[in-house]
């Protein structure tokens, strides 16, 4: 379905990992992404990142306002596919299939931290880390320097040929950066990921379970890092434009 101009599919936690694991034995390059509000109040004014969102070969929606715009705008969707929990059900099918990953950005520590939990639920797991370049807003390198460790890092992941790309940089950078890079990269499946790699190395704290499941997890956010209120007014603004555009829809035409 479509809100506010970006794609979103309607899929279960369960369709949306078979679907992942169909477009890795598919071959091919693929990347998913996925909106909540934040990402959808974001592409608004960015044309850019809503065609890469737009082109990605499966859309998940991470944000129970999502899932709420979607009922108000008369297009239900099955259920939210946090982010989180998408990640370590990625874990879980590499597990299972022998897939291999890598872990890229993150705070610096963060996706060691990630790769050491994965790897004690299985000894099978094959999976490499590394920091990642500092990024722009365009998902480009800040300097020359950060191009230099942009070359490394791509050389690393392309001599480890994992089938699942994690990226760690945060909306837009992350989605920008696997679009810009994608046809030179070893990987059959690429997601960013945004703060994920943060909540699995338990470098940060995620609401209590009955929290997520009345909607409120992006309090607890806010409580637990204030710094993020900001960033928090998204979450009006997107009611706003989800609640203009629904009555947009009510109005009669003429003519």
């Amino acid at each position: 379905m479509d809100i506010l101009g970006v794609r979103v599919d309607n899929v279960t936690f369960q369709e949306a990992l078979e679907k992942a694991k169909n477009l890795i034995d598919a071959g091919g390059k693929h990347y998913i992404v996925t909106p909540n509000p934040e990402i959808i109040v974001r592409a608004q004014k960015d044309k850019e990142f809503r065609r890469i969102l737009n082109q990605s070969s499966l859309s998940i929606p991470d944000g129970v306002g999502v899932v709420w715009a979607a009922k108000i705008l008369g297009q239900p969707l099955s259920e939210r596919v946090a982010g989180v929990d998408f990640l370590e059900g990625l874990a879980a099918l590499a597990t299972e299939h022998g897939y291999s990953l890598f872990l890229l950005g993150g705070r610096e520590g963060v996706a060691e931290g990630v790769s050491k939990k994965f790897k004690v639920q299985s000894s099978k797991f094959k999976i490499n880390t590394a920091a990642g370049p500092v990024l722009n807003q365009d998902g480009k390198p800040v300097n020359n320097e950060e191009t230099e460790k942009e070359k490394e890092v791509i050389e690393k992941i392309n001599q480890f040929r994992p089938d699942i790309l994690i990226v760690g940089f945060g909306a837009p950078k992350q989605e920008k950066w696997i679009a810009r890079n994608l046809q030179r990269l070893n990987v059959k499946l690429a997601i960013g990921v945004g703060g994920a790699l943060d909540y699995i190395s338990g470098e940060k704290k995620r609401a209590p379970r009955w929290l997520q499941k009345i909607g409120l997890e992006w309090f607890h956010r806010l409580i637990s890092e204030p710094s993020r209120w900001r960033r928090q007014l998204n979450l009006p603004y997107f009611a706003y434009l989800v609640l203009r555009e629904h009555l947009k829809s009510r109005l009669p035409t003429w003519g």
